[in-house]
C-alpha cells in the first residue's frame, strides 16, 4: 500500500500552505471584523470585501475548484485521494475554503449538476458556479417532519404542462442567506403513490423565481453564520421549467446518494483540519502558561490529552483516505461503509479535541478571542449535518450484519440533509 502523496499533491500542499500564511491566517480576524461592521450598520448579510479580494489570488495561484473530478468544464478538479490532504488545509479556518471555490453547499450542487443537470443546466447555472461569480443552496431538510428518513419530505412538486409547481418549507437551506445565492437544489415529492424511494425528484429552481420566501436564519450555538447562512424557505406555488428537473422523475435518492457521498468526505476533510489546528493551538497554549509552578504542558493529564489528541487524528485521516480511495476505484456505493464510518468518525474526533483545547485555553477558550468556540460548534453541527451520527451507524450495523446472513438484501445508505 502507498501511504504517500503523489509529487503533484505535495506540491499542491506546499503551495496552499504557503497561500494560508500569507492571505488567510493574517485575515481571519478582519474577515470577522467586517461582517461585525456591517451588523452595526443594519445589515450583516453582504459578502465580505475580503474574501473578494483573495478569490482572484487564489485563482492565480491555480488553487481553484479543485474539488471537482473528471469535468471538462473544471480541468483542474482533483480525485477525491488527491484533494483530501488540501481540503484538510482548507478546514483549519471556517471561512477559507470560500475563497479557493471550494466551499460548501457549492461544491455538492455543482457535482450534482454536472453529473445528473441537463447540458442547458450546466451552461446557465454550473458555469457562474465555477466561476465564483454566483453561489447556491440546497434545499432538502424540512422543519415538519424528521428529515433524518427523507421519504418524510412533503415538499410538493407537481407537473402542470411544460412546469413543475412546487408547494412547501424547507430549513437549514445552507448557503440561501447570501445575496449571490442564485439557485436552489431542491428535493421534493413528485408522485406520492410510487414506490417509497421512487417518490423523491430534484430541480434547480431560481432564488428569484416568484414564490420563494426566506422566512429568517436559523442560528448554530448563537452564530448565525453571516453571510452565508442556514435558512428557513417558503416555496408557494414556485413554478419553473420541466427541463430544470435533474435526471428524472423518481431519482431524487438516487441523485441525493451521488451528492452526498462527496458531500460526506468533504466535510470529513476539512474537520480533520479543524483538528489539527486545535491540537495546534492547544500545544502552544500549554507551553506558555504556568499553572502550580510549572508549565501545564508538563502535567500528566495535559500530555495524556496531546498524545490521545494525535493518535484520534491520525486514525481518522487513514480513513478518511481510504474512503477517498475507495470513491475513486470503485464507486461511491461501493465505498457506502467507508463514508458512514469517516462520517461518524470525524466529527466526534474533531469535536473531542477541539473541547480539550478550549479546556486548555480557560475563558479565553469559549471566547471571540480565539477561533475554537466557533470551530466547534461547526464541528458539533456536522454530527447532525448530512445525516445524524444514528442513522449512519444504523446504516453501517446493517451493512456489517448482512456480511454474515445467507440471504443478505443489499442496503440502501441514508439520505438526509447535506449541505
Amino acid at each position: 500500500m502507498e501511504f504517500d502523496y503523489s509529487p503533484k499533491v505535495k506540491d499542491m500542499q506546499a503551495r496552499l500552505l504557503a497561500f494560508m500564511d500569507e492571505h488567510i491566517y493574517p485575515n481571519e480576524q478582519v474577515f470577522f471584523d467586517e461582517i461585525a461592521a456591517n451588523r452595526a450598520k443594519g445589515n450583516a448579510w453582504v459578502p465580505t470585501k475580503i474574501v473578494e479580494e483573495i478569490k482572484p489570488k487564489a485563482r492565480a495561484a491555480g488553487l481553484w475548484n479543485l474539488f471537482l473530478p473528471k469535468s471538462p468544464r473544471a480541468p483542474e478538479g482533483l480525485s477525491n485521494l488527491e484533494y483530501a490532504p488540501l481540503c484538510e488545509i482548507m478546514g483549519r479556518v471556517p471561512w477559507a475554503p470560500e475563497v479557493f471555490n471550494c466551499s460548501a453547499p457549492d461544491t455538492g450542487n455543482m457535482e450534482t449538476i454536472e453529473r445528473y443537470g441537463s447540458e442547458a443546466n450546466k451552461d446557465q447555472w454550473l458555469e457562474p458556479l465555477l466561476k465564483g461569480e454566483i453561489r447556491s443552496a440546497f434545499l432538502m431538510t424540512e422543519p415538519a417532519v424528521a428529515s433524518s428518513d427523507a421519504t418524510n419530505i412533503e415538499c410538493s412538486m407537481r407537473r402542470e404542462g411544460d412546469e413543475y409547481v412546487i408547494n412547501g418549507r424547507k430549513w437549514w437551506s445552507s448557503g440561501a442567506g447570501d445575496p449571490r445565492c442564485a439557485v436552489y437544489v431542491v428535493m421534493g415529492k413528485t408522485d406520492p403513490e410510487a414506490p417509497r424511494h421512487s417518490q423523491q425528484s430534484m430541480i434547480l429552481v431560481p432564488a428569484n423565481a416568484k414564490g420563494v420566501k426566506v422566512i429568517r436564519p436559523l442560528s448554530v450555538f448563537g452564530y448565525d453564520d453571516a453571510p452565508h447562512g442556514h435558512m428557513e424557505v417558503e416555496l408557494k406555488d414556485v413554478r419553473v421549467p420541466v427541463g430544470n428537473l435533474l435526471m428524472g422523475e423518481g431519482k431524487g435518492f438516487a441523485i441525493a446518494q451521488g451528492r452526498l457521498g462527496p458531500g460526506r468526505i468533504h466535510h470529513c476533510m476539512r474537520s480533520i483540519g479543524a483538528a489539527e489546528r486545535a491540537l495546534e493551538l492547544m500545544c502552544q497554549r500549554l507551553n506558555s502558561r504556568t499553572a502550580f509552578g510549572r508549565r501545564i504542558s508538563e502535567q500528566g493529564v495535559w500530555r495524556e490529552r496531546i498524545a490521545e489528541a494525535r493518535c484520534m487524528i491520525e486514525q481518522a485521516r487513514l480513513l478518511t483516505l481510504k474512503a477517498a480511495y475507495m470513491m475513486d476505484t470503485v464507486g461511491n456505493k461501493v465505498a457506502q461503509a467507508e463514508i458512514a464510518m469517516i462520517k461518524i468518525v470525524a466529527p466526534n474526533m474533531a469535536t473531542h479535541i477541539i473541547d480539550w483545547a478550549i479546556q486548555a485555553h480557560g475563558g479565553g477558550g469559549v471566547s471571540q478571542d480565539f477561533p475554537l468556540a466557533y470551530s466547534y460548534a461547526h464541528q458539533r453541527t456536522l454530527r447532525l449535518a448530512d445525516g445524524p451520527d444514528e442513522v449512519h451507524r444504523n446504516a453501517l450495523a446493517k451493512l456489517e450484519l448482512a456480511k454474515h446472513m445467507a440471504h443478505s438484501k443489499e442496503v440502501e445508505m441514508p439520505i438526509t440533509r447535506g449541505s
